[in-house]
């Protein structure tokens, strides 16, 4: 590990690591090295030297498709709860968990609101869906998988996932006359 240190500084010297800092990248490096020390067969017809600047270029470079990958953004650029938001005008330090808090208290206008709109769309749903529709919905809210519900109702599952399709539709369809309201 000392012998070879210095091909992982050096090869780490031209690579970047988002969302990290030098480190990072030669301990990336450095884990490529003991992957090459434990993995190395010297019956093979390569120098050990080269097997392990192999080994420690690869690795840093699927440390850097990892960082740069976007199902990882939201871990790199997240916001803490507990920061505080430093607005002076508000007579001092406010935390965003209790910034947060207080916009969970409603207006009791929007509380009869949701609870009109709620109404409207079940009522929409109980009107739009025939029985059978309902009863595969239901089934399949309690957790049934499509096979399940086939059995219980004596239906094939194309059947069932057909009537699941024209559920979501006629959902859809009620939801978009809700917001049109």
């Amino acid at each position: 590990m000392r012998r070879y240190r210095s091909l992982v500084r050096c090869k780490a010297r031209s690579y970047f690591l988002v969302g990290g800092d030098r480190d990072d990248i030669i301990q990336e490096g450095l884990i490529g090295l003991y992957k090459a020390i434990r993995d190395y067969d010297a019956n093979r017809q390569s120098s050990f030297r080269s097997f392990a600047e192999l080994c420690v270029t690869r690795q840093m470079i699927t440390a850097i498709k990892t960082a740069t990958r976007r199902k990882h953004s939201p871990l790199n650029t997240y916001v803490s709860l507990s920061k505080s938001t430093g607005n002076e005008e508000d007579g001092g330090e406010r935390l965003l968990t209790d910034i947060l808090a207080a916009k969970e208290v409603c207006d009791p206008a929007d509380i009869v609101v949701s609870a009109w709109e709620g109404d409207f769309i079940r009522k929409g749903f109980s009107e739009a869906l025939s029985d059978f529709e309902a009863r595969v919905l239901r089934l399949y809210m309690d957790g049934c998988s499509y096979q399940e519900i086939a059995d219980r109702l004596g239906r094939h599952a194309k059947s069932v996932d057909n009537a699941l399709q024209r559920v979501k539709r006629k959902m859809e369809a009620q939801i978009d006359r809700c917001r049109a309201c």
